[in-house]
C-alpha cells in the first residue's frame, strides 16, 4: 500500500496535536483554518483513518491520532537534520538557528548574543522562543529547538550539556537597609523572601541556598518576572536574589539595596544544550563562545557532558 502524503500535511498535523486547536494550529503554521482544515481531512483520507475528534470548542486526537503523533515528530525531527547535515558540511553557518532561553537569562543576554551572533554569522536567521526549562527540554527533544540556554544540569539522557560560566546572586534589600548587615542563609529563613512562581528553576535555586524546601509561611506573594520582585522590595515587602547579570536592568530604576552573601555564596552554572544527534554540534559549540563573549566571561572549564564534538 502506497501511502501519498506530504510533508506539509505532517507538519499541520503535528502542530494540532500540540495546539489541540484549529485557530492556534493555523497561526502556528501561517495559514488560514480552513486551509488547515482542508489539509488534515486530506491527511486522513490518504491514511484511511480519521485522526481528530471535532467538536464546537476544541479538538481531540483519536487513538489512531495519538498513536500517529509521536511517530510524525520523528519524522519532522530526521527531516529537519536532514538539512542541520547539509548546513554543518558548508564552510559558513547559515539558515535556520532556534534558540531557547530561560526568562531569568533572555531579557540580560538575547540582545547582545543576537547582535553578536548577526555581526559574526550574517547569514543567520535567527529565532528565540523564551520559556521555562521543562518546555524547552520537550522542544528541543521534540526537534523544535536547536539549542537552549538553561541553567545547567538538566539531567536529560538524550541532551549534550556545555557548562559556559558560574553566576552568583546577589541580595536585594529595600534602599533603607543599605549598610546593614548581610543575613546569613539561615536568617535569610525568617524573612519574607520574595520568589518566582513555581516551575522557574531560579526559585528552586533560591529555596536551596537558603535550605528550604517550599516557601516559608510568611512570603506574601510570587511573581512571573524578576523585575516584578524588585519591584516588590523597592515597596518594602520583603527581600528577594537576583542573578548578577539582570542587576543592570532590575535595579536601574528601583529604590534597593544590593549586598553579597559570605562564601560560599549562591549561584548557578548557565549551559548549552542540544541533542546529541545534531548534525550542528561543532556549530553550536562555536555559539557557546559567542554566549561566554556575550556575557563578558570565559567558559568554564568542565567537560562537555553527554557528547564528544
Amino acid at each position: 500500500m502506497v501511502v501519498n502524503v506530504t510533508m506539509r500535511q505532517l507538519r499541520y498535523f503535528d502542530a494540532l496535536a500540540r495546539h489541540n486547536h484549529f485557530g492556534r494550529a493555523a497561526e502556528a503554521c501561517s495559514i488560514s483554518q480552513p486551509a488547515l482544515s482542508m489539509q488534515i481531512k486530506e491527511l486522513e483520507e490518504a491514511l484511511g483513518g480519521l485522526l481528530l475528534e471535532r467538536s464546537a470548542r476544541q479538538v481531540a486526537l483519536t487513538r489512531f491520532g495519538e498513536e500517529l503523533a509521536p511517530r510524525v515528530r520523528d519524522i519532522l525531527r530526521s527531516v529537519d537534520e536532514l538539512g542541520d547535515f547539509a548546513r554543518a558540511s558548508q564552510d559558513r553557518f547559515a539558515g535556520r538557528l532556534r534558540i531557547g532561553m530561560i526568562p531569568t537569562i533572555a531579557p540580560y543576554l538575547l540582545p547582545k548574543i543576537t547582535k553578536n551572533l548577526t555581526r559574526m554569522h550574517p547569514e543567520l536567521d535567527i529565532r528565540v522562543r523564551e520559556t521555562m526549562t521543562p518546555r524547552l527540554i520537550q522542544e528541543l527533544v521534540e526537534g523544535r529547538l536547536d539549542t537552549a540556554i538553561v541553567a545547567l544540569p538538566v539531567s536529560e539522557p538524550s541532551l549534550t550539556e556545555v557548562a559556559l560560566f558560574d553566576e552568583k546572586f546577589l541580595l536585594v534589600r529595600p534602599g533603607a537597609d543599605e549598610g546593614t548587615p548581610v543575613p546569613s542563609r539561615e536568617m535569610m529563613r525568617e524573612m519574607r523572601l520574595l520568589l518566582l512562581e513555581e516551575g522557574h528553576c531560579f526559585r528552586d535555586q533560591a529555596l536551596s541556598f537558603c535550605n528550604m524546601q517550599s516557601a516559608p509561611p510568611r512570603e506574601m506573594l510570587d511573581a512571573n518576572s524578576l523585575s516584578t520582585l524588585v519591584q516588590m522590595v523597592s515597596a518594602g515587602i520583603g527581600v528577594t536574589l537576583i542573578p548578577e547579570m539582570a542587576v543592570p536592568v532590575e535595579t536601574r530604576s528601583a529604590s534597593v539595596s544590593l549586598a553579597r552573601f559570605r562564601d560560599p555564596q549562591p549561584s548557578r552554572t548557565i549551559g548549552m544544550v542540544w541533542r546529541k544527534t545534531s548534525p550542528l554540534a561543532r556549530q553550536l559549540l562555536q555559539i557557546s563562545e559567542v554566549v561566554c563573549l556575550s556575557a563578558g566571561k570565559v567558559r568554564a572549564p568542565l567537560p562537555v557532558r553527554g557528547q564528544r564534538v
